[in-house]
């Protein structure tokens, strides 16, 4: 998962960092623009000349479908701006769009030889809008792909609580509390991660992840004792030198572990 993670980030940095060259490109070709250029950058403007023309339509469907996939609320407005509206009865500055730029649209002039309506400046003021919305779902990215991750291991959570009742039914008592034992250990793991706290020991133990999390104030006494009491139960069930542990028990650890899933994040 962590793979896909770093891949999809890299993605969508690669259609931001295409999306601000594009915009560039055209911020160089507004009119006037051109000539007020820093004579250092010309070369560099000349390079990316065209670039918005060339890269446009990969750079909307990719863009689009990142869209629909983590920012769905933004995706009809991101379409808006380039596709015009199929009722629209005139096309003037309030219903041009980038599409119309791209089917060789232009605005008409005046007997004095004056543009209807500035149809690069709306194209260019559409185009950025629609990076800025690209560039919003940094944010939203980060925390889908921590739901799903999220969702992801609670799935594997209630598999592993659900393997852990079938032993317990058929009798097994120690593997059953182990199992158990095993699933709070790793979600005590990741609540402390999820707080950016961190046990001292190498190989922390549910007693250490527990003192973080009550020193770190994200348990209170009463559930650190809950936690404390599911521990030693775990250990019981761990270790064949001492006695053996109760159907009580062991149900008691896997209802506190599954409900500990469930709750403490």
């Amino acid at each position: 998962m962590s793979s896909n993670l770093d891949k999809w980030k890299a993605d969508l940095e690669k259609l931001i960092h295409l999306g601000h060259e594009m915009r560039l490109d055209l911020s160089i070709r507004a009119p006037g623009h051109a000539e007020k250029l820093d004579p250092k950058y010309r070369e560099t403007a000349a390079q990316i000349k065209g670039s918005f023309e060339k890269n446009y339509q990969g750079w909307y469907t990719d863009s689009r479908g990142v869209l629909k996939q983590l920012l769905p609320d933004r995706l009809e407005e991101f379409v808006r701006f380039y596709l015009p509206d199929p009722k629209r009865k005139a096309v003037d500055r309030n219903t041009y769009r980038i599409q119309d730029w791209f089917t060789g649209i232009r605005s008409g002039k005046n007997s004095y030889g004056e543009l209807y309506f500035e149809d690069f400046a709306i194209v260019s003021m559409q185009y950025s809008t629609q990076v800025e919305i690209l560039e919003s779902v940094k944010s939203r990215f980060e925390s889908s792909l921590h739901d799903i991750l999220q969702l992801a291991r609670a799935d594997l959570f209630d598999s592993e609580i659900d393997a852990a009742r079938e032993l317990l039914k058929n009798g097994f008592l120690r593997a059953a509390g182990a199992v158990a034992g095993v699933v709070l250990e790793k979600h005590l793991g990741q609540v402390s991660q999820n707080h950016g706290l961190k046990a001292k020991k190498q190989h922390p133990t549910i007693s250490d992840f527990n003192d973080v999390l009550k020193s770190g104030t994200v348990i209170d006494v009463p559930r650190w004792r809950q936690i404390q009491r599911l521990g030693d139960i775990r250990n019981l069930c761990d270790h064949g030198k001492q006695r053996e542990p109760t159907p009580e028990e062991v149900g008691e650890l896997i209802d506190g572990t599954d409900k500990l899933s469930k709750t403490l994040f």
